[in-house]
């Protein structure tokens, strides 16, 4: 319902403006609202039509890695860290398999995964819960981790970055170079919304199986981080893309080396996950064209100059560097609607170039937090919980973190 209020409100405010535009003598006006809508249009059919080759690619690997027990195994090694943040669910109950399975599609940037392993897993919880109505501290923990949502490999949004940069005719363009500042960013995120929960639920975390999964992580990102620092911008960039096109290659050899030792027969399993992949880039069509509509009248009319002046100005009494606002748009939206963030973020690589820094701190945003609300309403809704106690406080104070992070990370990693 909000995400409604706010789509109808950019397109009328936009309408409205330009009728008083109109009035004032710009008689131009009308005639650039109809252009800049019916080119969003276009221009949002083609985004997603690009898309199709590169999510049948992925989805095709993926299925390799399914077929050959990695994903399992990745889920099977979480599993220890996992006990200690739901004291409240037996060993062994089918909860535990959900939630882990959940965590590491999410993990692996399998969103067409993570959602039914997700809706199972709250369906498992929910048959531990003694008040149907009322969401348990272990429901609580795993909605909250959900709209952190760590993710390796921002799959979605290296595909997107890709099309535009063929589309802007750069060549030689690294999508992948978002990798490390978003893996960064989303895990201050992760750990707010951990510290958040566990400070409600006083759930101690200075065990040493969980600790210490958790500073080994911090400790190689950290690492990563200060070697970066000490580099050249340029050198530094591109040792980001190395790292990220590295890594995503790695998975990629893994699953096919894995999926060959267990006689899996890899060409098969990844044409059937390949066969998913035009469905998927399909179903974001009209959820891209909608808010690219919105959004594209919305500045056709001047009215995201304005916002984006009004807001520039408050920062800049501050003190503070005004360049990284194009991209705050697309945090604020994806805690309501993830293919409305998505639309803001395309928009900014439009407006701005897809290897301009307002784009790159878009993408990393975009990466590094979740749909808090969608996921909230899904999640709960699912399982009849009406009273969801501290979710949407903790939820939205990683989001804020999340979003915080992405801007430091951003200016750190590419200014």
């Amino acid at each position: 319902m909000i995400l409604n209020w706010v789509w109808l409100g950019f397109i009328l405010c936009a309408i409205a403006a330009a009728l008083v535009q109109t009035l004032g003598g710009d008689a131009a006006a009308l005639p650039r609202l109809m252009s800049a809508l019916f080119d969003a249009a276009r221009g949002g059919f083609e985004v997603s039509l690009g898309l199709v080759g590169v999510m049948a690619l992925w989805l095709g690997l993926m299925r390799i890695g399914q077929q050959a027990g990695m994903i399992d195994a990745f889920a099977r090694a979480v599993n220890p860290v996992m006990r200690q943040l739901f004291p409240g669910v037996p060993a062994g109950h089918p909860a535990q398999g959900a939630m882990t399975l959940n965590i590491s599609a999410n993990l692996l940037g399998l969103d067409n995964a993570a959602t039914p392993l997700g809706l199972k897993a709250m369906q498992e919880l929910q048959s531990l819960n003694p008040r149907p109505d009322t969401a348990t501290n272990a429901q609580v923990m795993f909605l909250v981790l959900n709209t952190a949502g760590l993710t390796l490999i921002p799959t979605s949004v290296i595909a997107i970055r890709q099309t535009l940069a063929a589309r802007q005719g750069l060549t030689g363009f690294n999508a992948a170079d978002i990798f490390v500042p978003t893996l960064v960013a989303t895990a201050c995120s992760l750990l707010a919304a951990l510290l958040a929960v566990a400070a409600v639920q006083r759930i101690p975390l200075w065990r040493a199986s969980l600790l210490g999964p958790l500073a080994g992580f911090a400790a190689a990102a950290g690492a990563l981080v200060w070697w970066l620092s000490r580099q050249p911008p340029e050198q530094a960039a591109q040792w980001m893309g190395v790292v990220g096109a590295g890594a995503i290659l790695g998975v990629i050899a893994l699953f096919l080396v894995a999926g060959a030792v267990r006689r899996v027969n890899v060409y098969e399993a990844f044409v059937d996950g390949a066969k998913e992949g035009f469905g998927v880039a399909v179903q974001i069509i009209p959820y891209l064209v909608a808010m690219l509509a919105a959004i594209a009248l919305f500045r056709a009319a001047g009215l995201m100059d304005v916002a984006m002046g009004a807001l520039g100005a408050a920062v800049a009494a501050l003190g503070l560097p005004t360049d990284f606002l194009p991209a705050v748009p697309v945090g604020l939206m994806k805690i309501l609607s993830g293919s409305g963030a998505r639309g803001l973020m395309v928009d900014v690589m439009q407006a701005h170039g897809v290897d301009s820094f307002p784009a790159k701190l878009a993408a990393i945003i975009q990466g590094s937090t979740e749909t808090t609300f969608y996921v909230l309403a899904v999640y709960f809704g699912s399982v009849g919980v009406k009273h969801t106690r501290h979710a949407l406080p903790c939820a939205l104070i990683a989001d804020a973190v999340g979003l915080v992070a992405a801007i430091f990370v951003g200016y750190a990693f590419f200014k």
